[in-house]
């Protein structure tokens, strides 16, 4: 089973993040259970999360279709303490109300060093961070998502990745997700069927496809290796269809969330329909 859908809009409450799956045909989603843009959030409530364990079940989503994202303001290898106790303490918020909704996961970027410690010091700072996290909560695996390297972001080498999996104390409390736009913008070529063979096959002898828990579907506006993260329309940007459909007929890339962040919401269900049509 596949489960394709896009980042979709919780405005309203999180409940509107399934009618808003629903509505563009999508059998996964991924959505912020909080403003992603805003440090501090009302608890969820009793109200919101019941509805949106019906609509969940009514519409036929699990919660291994669905891949809810942490804040952009996160940063879990912050160089300062204070800072990065205040992203930590966000994280942790977030990770229980993913846990609240009967969800699984929740994908985030690993960190920046914002140019003030070595690449290191950061990858271990994340650690000690996504260890924190994992000691106060009950389930939640924690996805790390590849980045394209944009400014200090770590998280653009797959060896970035598989040092922060190395470090996690409970290995299944952790997982990657692998943003198609990120490895593009990061110098992992998926364009020909030799060199997303090539990518795929140094992920799983760097990483492993047992960690390989979400994808975010995108094209990219910027040229490879360019560490420019922009996403694109499939088939509009730098990246082509090809690759997509390279990825839908993977049989490694199963039971996972496939979710589009492509930059018109307008036409996501005839890139889903798209995206099914590529599957043998």
């Amino acid at each position: 089973m596949r489960y394709i859908g896009a980042h979709v809009s919780a405005a309203g409450g999180v409940e509107n993040a399934v009618k808003n799956a629903k509505e563009i045909n999508a059998n996964g989603f991924a959505l912020f259970t909080k403003n992603q843009r805003q440090w501090n959030a009302k608890p969820l409530n009793e109200k919101s999360i019941k509805k949106f364990k019906e609509l969940m079940e009514e519409h036929g989503f699990n919660a291994d279709s669905v891949l809810p994202h942490d804040s952009y303001l996160i940063n879990l290898g912050h160089p300062e303490i204070e800072k990065r106790e205040k992203s930590l303490n966000a994280f942790i918020d977030e990770a229980r109300r993913v846990e609240e909704l009967g969800l699984k996961y929740l994908n985030f970027h690993p960190g920046s060093h914002l140019k003030k410690i070595s690449e290191e010091e950061c990858l271990n700072l994340i650690i000690e961070s996504v260890n924190s996290a994992i000691k106060e909560t009950d389930s939640c695996i924690f996805v790390l998502e590849t980045t394209a390297g944009q400014g200090s972001n770590l998280g653009y080498k797959f060896e970035h990745l598989a040092y922060i999996i190395d470090g996690v104390e409970d290995k299944e409390r952790i997982g990657v997700c692998i943003d198609t736009a990120h490895i593009f913008a990061a110098g992992y070529d998926i364009r020909s069927k030799e060199a997303y063979d090539k990518t795929m096959q140094e992920f799983d002898e760097i990483i492993g496809f047992k960690y390989l828990k979400g994808m975010h579907i995108n094209d990219s506006k910027a040229k490879f290796a360019s560490r420019v993260d922009r996403h694109h329309s499939l088939g509009k940007g730098e990246i082509g269809l090809d690759a997509f459909k390279f990825i839908m007929q993977d049989k490694r890339i199963d039971n996972i969330p496939l979710i589009l962040e492509t930059i018109e919401p307008e036409i996501w269900e005839e890139e889903i329909k798209l995206l099914r049509s590529f599957e043998i």
